[in-house]
């Protein structure tokens, strides 16, 4: 009687320690590989592990990651935010218009970017929310929007300092010296890139993870209807979610504008499909597979290691592109295919 009773068991057993492992692997596997890395950069060039290089591969980062901090707010409500390398972009040329064109102070610039942000999302969240337009068309089309109305002040030129007007006269302006800190300046030995990013990272974890409204917002992307008869303000929330989202895409371009010191108009272009990266290698974090803010900090971190690493070891910079693939190729894998193998052999292990 034991011995049957044993063998049938056997089967089970195997199968729960099966899970187990899965488990793990699709809840720590993408830090561990994080790590891996980490350490394997750390012990073959010694320049990594040199505090220096760290804070510049996160002051690097930064820019994508908090980008990509205010997609995840979209994504969370169920939809996704196509014009934040746009709004990035256009957040340059406005910085570098009102210190530049206008002569105004680094703080007026600083505020009128914000504003063209969140203009800018609450232009969004009126497509989709009001007109029921689908995210992804209506963001589309104010990406196309944008990047075609930040040329039209500057006739299509970048904007810097001795820039010629249409008048025939000097730009009187140029970029002011508190305005370029906000790359150049540290706190510490942390530049301010880096502290504006872990903070918004800590602030974005927490309305999402500890707040009601979080929990709403987890809510309506899960499925919007139930959350609308649940009594939830569906439409003000995804609302909330899209100009955040240019807030936070501002944000970004504010301290691109300060990198790079000029209105530079092809700024922000290629900051979409990054953001969009961080952000889905970011639901493989952990095994949560949804988006959170957690995870797209540490997919940007992932992500500024490999392409710091692969760079001083010389890789050529097309391999960039490739390198970033690869690493939301993985993620997608832990995400999707794994998770579900998990989910069905739960179904079919007896309780």
């Amino acid at each position: 009687m034991s011995k049957t009773t044993t063998a049938k068991g056997e089967p089970m057993l195997v199968a729960k320690r099966s899970l187990d492992l899965r488990d793990l692997v699709v809840k720590y596997g993408f830090i561990a590989v994080t790590v891996l890395f980490f350490v394997y950069f750390a012990a073959t060039i010694p320049a990594f592990r040199q505090s220096s290089t760290m804070f510049s591969m996160l002051k690097f980062t930064s820019v994508v990651a908090i980008a990509g901090l205010g997609l995840t707010m979209t994504m969370v409500v169920g939809g996704l935010d196509l014009s934040v390398g746009a709004t990035a972009g256009m957040a340059v040329t406005v910085s570098a218009m009102t210190m530049v064109i206008y002569a105004q102070q680094g703080w007026v610039a600083f505020l009128a970017v914000i504003l063209a942000g969140a203009l800018i999302g609450a232009f969004n969240a009126l497509l989709i929310v009001s007109f029921k337009i689908p995210d992804l068309l209506a963001t589309l089309a104010t990406m196309f929007l944008i990047q075609g109305l930040k040329l039209v002040p500057v006739d299509g030129q970048s904007v810097s300092s001795g820039l010629i007007l249409r008048d025939g006269s000097v730009a009187p302006g140029k970029f002011t010296h508190g305005f370029l800190q906000i790359n150049r300046g540290s706190l510490g030995p942390v530049p301010y890139p880096v502290v504006i990013f872990l903070v918004l990272a800590v602030v974005t974890w927490f309305f999402l993870s500890r707040t009601k409204w979080g929990r709403v917002m987890y809510a309506i992307g899960s499925n919007p209807e139930a959350a609308r008869l649940a009594g939830a303000r569906v439409g003000r929330y995804r609302a909330v979610a899209y100009m955040m989202s240019g807030v936070y895409a501002a944000v970004a371009g504010l301290i691109l504008a300060s990198r790079i010191g000029q209105g530079d108009i092809s700024a922000g272009n290629s900051l979409l499909l990054d953001a969009v990266a961080v952000s889905l290698v970011g639901t493989s974090v952990l095994g949560v597979n949804k988006p959170n803010a957690f995870g797209t900090a540490l997919g940007a971190i992932l992500i500024g290691v490999l392409l710091t690493g692969t760079t001083m070891m010389n890789f050529p910079y097309y391999w960039q592109d490739v390198v970033k693939g690869l690493v939301l190729f993985v993620a997608l894998i832990f995400s999707f295919t794994l998770s579900r193998k998990k989910q069905r052999f739960v179904a079919a292990v007896p309780l």
